[in-house]
């Protein structure tokens, strides 16, 4: 996560001060695009007299940008803002004169000029003001984008993170909602058969070892997964009576497809859970596949609802898979399930990345 801050931190600086850049190379290149009529500005002390006023031009920015805005605007404190403006304001306004008063005499042969009004005076206080107003506008506008710009990083950082530890919490219900399920039948198979009780206790060792490593990736491949559902459709079905349970079951052999691991479980868990009777005929039909556009994974089972005081999985694999997907895949999957009649269908179609 540091890495990745830092990376768009950089980024961003480094275009701030592309701004910058450009911001006063076309300050300071203006006098050689817009000379007045018969008093060009191309360069010499036409353009040297030029230069005073913008460095006060940069001055204002610069404590704006640096100082005054973070101190003062950032904290809500207006008044104080303005306040430290004015006397900025005035302090550069005062250098400027002194510096056109004392390096840039007047030359002999320029007629003097006739004495100023206080109305001239208070014009050009005006004019210089409003000029600098409109830069302290340019510095809050560029400041404020910029931290805006980091704000807004920093919520999609945090909602990345509350995002990924949610789905890191989904995610780890899987495993003991998986194995609560697995244990029940392997000690439902004990009293029945001690050597399919061992055979099955060495495969869900296989399956545990795929949910500690191969699982804890972001994404795994579809035959892996298909192996995986596979050894758990064959460790489930031990202890089924062949003669009154149909199972069906199509699994993808060779897939290179990369999907997010964990996703069709708790479809086949709910199959066997509720869709066979120890007393009447059930049947429980897998089908997972893909074409060019996506994976879809179709269960029908017929339906034997528990009663209310069966909590073998408290009923948390469906609505934690729709929270996953959600996340996972938010406008790439369709997932549609429910009763009809006396079965139970569920399908899930994911769009390939």
């Amino acid at each position: 996560m540091a890495t990745i801050q830092k990376e768009a931190g950089n980024g961003s600086r480094s275009y701030t001060w592309l701004l910058h850049i450009a911001l006063w190379a076309v300050l300071f290149g203006m006098p050689f695009f817009s000379p007045r009529p018969g008093n060009p500005l191309h360069g010499g002390v036409n353009y040297s007299r030029f230069v005073p006023v913008l460095v006060s031009f940069f001055i204002v920015f610069y404590v704006n940008y640096f100082l005054l805005i973070k101190r003062f605007l950032f904290t809500r404190r207006f008044w104080s803002f303005i306040l430290w403006n004015i006397v900025l304001i005035a302090l550069v306004s005062i250098l400027v004169h002194l510096v056109f008063e004392y390096l840039y005499p007047a030359p002999e042969m320029r007629p003097p000029r006739p004495p100023r009004t206080l109305l001239n005076h208070l014009s050009l206080i005006v004019r210089n003001s409003v000029i600098y107003l409109g830069i302290i506008c340019v510095a809050v506008a560029i400041r404020m984008t910029g931290r805006w710009y980091q704000d807004e990083n920093k919520r999609k950082e945090i909602e990345k993170i509350t995002a990924e530890t949610e789905l890191a919490n989904l995610k780890s219900q899987i495993n003991p909602h998986f194995l609560f399920n697995t244990l029940n039948n392997i000690y439902s198979l004990i009293g029945i058969d001690q050597a399919q009780a061992q055979d099955a206790v060495h495969d869900l060792s296989g399956m545990m070892r795929y949910l500690l490593y191969e699982s804890e990736q972001p994404d795994v491949s579809l035959s892996g997964e298909s192996a995986f559902l596979n050894e758990y459709v064959k460790l489930m079905s031990l202890r089924l009576p062949e003669d009154r349970v149909k199972l069906e079951v199509s699994l993808p052999k060779d897939s290179d497809t990369r999907i997010a691991p964990m996703l069709f479980i708790p479809l086949i868990e709910n199959a066997f859970k509720h869709g066979i009777s120890d007393s009447e005929d059930s049947f429980v039909n897998i089908d997972l596949h893909e074409d060019e556009e996506y994976v879809t994974c179709k269960v029908e089972n017929s339906f034997f609802p528990k009663d209310d005081h069966d909590r073998s999985g408290s009923g948390i694999g469906i609505n934690n898979l729709s929270r996953r997907l959600g996340m996972l895949y938010p406008d790439s999957h369709s997932f549609e399930y429910g009763r009809d009649g006396d079965m139970y269908r569920s399908c899930l179609k994911i769009k390939k990345k």
